[in-house]
């Protein structure tokens, strides 16, 4: 769009446009490109097609249970993580202010993040990855370490996992065979998870987003929001309303007539360049359909999704904690830090005891999660204590600062508007 825009711009500032007498159509469509956005055609997609025939799905198996809750991770885990917030600190963090004013994020550093192998993580090694159990913890840390660096730029690295690790759970082997080799090669493609909508008070299982059967498989009709990195993905994973039954997935290929994208952008999460995915008429095959439509398959993707934000919102309220606890001990108010005064104390120390608890919880139920235990009751909490202290937090950080939070000199402010989004947002991640 931004493209688009500047072309547009400058062909209406231009003489011959005056002579010929087309200022005002043209400026008008500018100002229509400004206020609501381009549609455009959905990325041109590659051509997915099996690599291979398997005999049955392949699934990661459940992690072993020792009895024992315990954080400590393990030393896979601990060089992992490592790596991430390495590359979170070198890559994102520098990045997420031009990322924030461009709506998108820098050229090649979505390709160096692929580099790091998140996607592989998930997927089996009869596949080409290097998953031998499920690693709901692993991923967790994974996306706290980017989200310290960037919120919206770790949504955006993390989309193409979402689809991979659905792909691995429910997806049966036809689909399996011919959408995972992509994921475990040297280009991995953008894709995303779709379940948001533009709806007050929005129900991922009441979704607004039609889907009907048809002799040749199936027509969906509906719009997405905040859709990660729309405008490049290849491959989505969508949620529709199947002919009034509940909610099912489906894969959609941006390819597919009918699929167009505009883009939104929004308060927070800019860096991963949200859109709107619009479906009108998508004729879909019979084997589009992931998890054969199953509502437990649904219900498991909106608590692992919800378990992935929650994660997010744990590393960026850490990003806030690191942040303003050198900055209230260095800035001097009438002759000593502002740290000394009670009030200013007290607001670090709760930001703390706040994060502390939303990183158990989120962490508890991950390990249920990745050892097939129930996990729901914990996925509420963590949910709930991510949406209502993460936005507590990033309030705190903004005032901390006092007027230096309010501008874009200091990251605050964007950790603020990016956490109030943990609350409306579904989909898009998934651990």
């Amino acid at each position: 769009m931004g493209f688009g825009l500047s072309a547009l711009t400058r062909l209406a500032g231009s003489k011959v446009i005056e002579r010929a007498g087309l200022r005002k159509p043209v400026q008008n469509l500018v100002s229509a490109g400004t206020r609501n956005g381009f549609r455009v055609a959905g990325a041109a997609g590659r051509t997915f097609k099996s690599a291979q025939k398997l005999g049955k799905p392949a699934r990661l198996a459940p992690a072993e249970d020792t009895g024992l809750f315990d954080l400590t991770p393990s030393e896979d885990q601990q060089l992992i993580v490592e790596t991430v917030t390495e590359f979170a600190a070198e890559q994102l963090r520098p990045a997420a202010a031009d990322a924030d004013a461009k709506l998108q994020a820098p050229e090649g550093l979505l390709s160096r993040a692929a580099e790091l192998g998140i996607t592989l993580v998930g997927i089996p090694e009869e596949l080409g990855g290097v998953g031998t159990e499920r690693s709901v913890v692993t991923n967790a840390l994974v996306a706290e370490a980017l989200a310290h660096g960037d919120l919206g730029l770790a949504v955006a690295v993390l989309a193409p996992s979402a689809v991979s690790t659905a792909l691995v759970a429910y997806g049966d082997e036809q689909q399996q065979a011919d959408y995972l080799p992509a994921f475990v090669g040297e280009n991995v493609p953008a894709a995303a998870l779709a379940l948001q909508e533009r709806t007050a008070l929005f129900d991922p299982f009441k979704p607004a987003t039609k889907a009907r059967r048809t002799p040749k498989g199936y027509q969906l009709d509906g719009v997405k929001s905040l859709v990660p990195r729309a405008a490049d993905a290849e491959l989505f994973i969508v949620s529709a309303d199947l002919e009034g039954r509940g909610p099912a997935l489906f894969l959609v290929e941006s390819s597919n007539s009918g699929v167009t994208i505009e883009t939104e952008p929004a308060m927070g999460l800019r860096g991963a360049a949200t859109g709107k995915l619009h479906l009108e008429k998508v004729a879909l095959p019979a084997g589009a359909l992931l998890g054969g439509g199953k509502a437990e398959v649904f219900t498991e993707v909106v608590r692992l999704s919800r378990l992935g934000w929650a994660a997010l919102a744990a590393g960026t309220a850490k990003a806030v904690l690191d942040y303003v606890v050198p900055y209230v001990n260095e800035r001097k108010a009438f002759g000593e830090p502002v740290s000394h005064r009670q009030a200013v104390a007290f607001s670090v120390a709760d930001i703390a005891i706040e994060l502390e608890g939303l990183r158990l919880v989120a962490l508890r139920a991950a390990a249920r999660a990745e050892q097939g235990k129930p996990y729901a009751r914990e996925v509420a909490l963590a949910r709930k204590l991510a949406t209502d202290k993460g936005m507590q937090i990033g309030s705190a950080g903004v005032q901390l600062l006092g007027g230096h939070g309010f501008v874009k000199e200091h990251p605050v402010e964007r950790w603020y508007r990016d956490l109030r989004a943990i609350g409306v947002m579904e989909g898009a991640v998934l651990l």
